[in-house]
């Protein structure tokens, strides 16, 4: 008689220890660049910190500190206006980008042009579009006089910095995430398409009631990601306009660098990023649970 075992076949002993090697250098990074720092940044927001002497348990001191700070409030106000608007065009953008190339082509020639911005670091992007947009010799204002208008000073006036600076970052970013929502577009099937044409659909019909829903676990995970994103917004605002005029870009991250290396409070400047991560973990969390990211209406 044959006895037909239906336990899973044995696994090779080296097997485990394979993978922990794989894994080892991908988890000592994670460890030494980004848990060991947060724990250390936790840990000096509740101390008196300047680099040259030691560090000084104050408490809750920072965070009262931070709360009655006018300029952290406005910081985080320019910063939330910058998220807005950063979001608001990028993600339109971006879906428009994503079905144009869906629907009408997906030459790999055309993606690759769309994604050439993101290719370039923020601090090129930036000092590209601050000579561009230079009140005197960029030629976005010889454009700009040129039809006969007034010079504007894009980068150097209050009401202009901010979506300014969110739509060079849109520039930059549309192109990748448009190629994430142009992959979550690939795993639609056409056979809905085909069916919602032979009922007579249009093409906004279709959009609506096919593309939206099926790409919404995408489009949640792609939001949520370029809303963190966004909120860590410091190099482009460093290299064009300092935080200026009159703090009127001067973003939560940027006044974090300038209280840490500027004024070296890093006890402060602690606090204020512990802040901004509990806020991202709220706003994380909110994001998945009303997007229910993590379902999907493909049967």
């Amino acid at each position: 008689m044959t006895v037909v075992s239906n336990s899973p076949p044995s696994r090779p002993r080296g097997d485990g220890r394979l993978a922990a090697l794989f894994v080892a250098p991908a988890l000592l990074g994670f460890v030494v660049f980004l848990l060991w720092p947060t724990l250390r940044g936790v840990y000096l927001s509740f101390t008196s910190f300047n680099l040259l002497t030691p560090a000084q348990w104050v408490g809750l001191d920072n965070y009262v500190r931070m709360v009655h700070d006018p300029i952290f409030w406005d910081s985080l106000r320019v910063t939330v206006v910058y998220v807005v608007v950063n979001i608001g065009v990028q993600t339109v953008s971006a879906l428009a980008i994503a079905v144009l190339l869906q629907r009408l082509t997906q030459s790999p020639v055309l993606r690759g042009i769309v994604l050439t911005p993101y290719l370039m670091s923020n601090v090129v992007a930036g000092v590209v579009w601050l000579w561009i947009l230079d009140t005197q010799l960029g030629i976005g204002n010889e454009i700009v006089a040129g039809l006969g208008l007034d010079r504007i000073p894009f980068l150097a006036d209050d009401t202009w910095a901010v979506p300014v600076i969110a739509l060079i970052n849109v520039w930059r970013h549309v192109g990748y995430t448009a190629l994430l929502l142009f992959a979550g577009l690939q795993a639609i099937p056409n056979d809905v398409y085909e069916a919602a044409k032979v009922d007579g659909a249009s093409e906004w019909r279709m959009f609506r009631r096919i593309t939206m829903p099926l790409l919404r676990p995408v489009l949640a995970v792609v939001l949520i990601m370029t809303v963190i994103g966004s909120f860590q917004v410091f190099d482009t605002v460093a290299v064009t306009t300092a935080g200026g005029p009159a703090n009127a870009t001067n973003v939560l991250q940027y006044y974090i660098y300038g209280a840490a290396f500027g004024r070296f409070q890093f006890g402060y400047a602690s606090a204020m990023s512990v802040a901004l991560l509990v806020v991202l973990s709220a706003i994380t969390f909110v994001q998945y649970r009303l997007t229910r990211a993590g379902q999907t209406d493909l049967g």
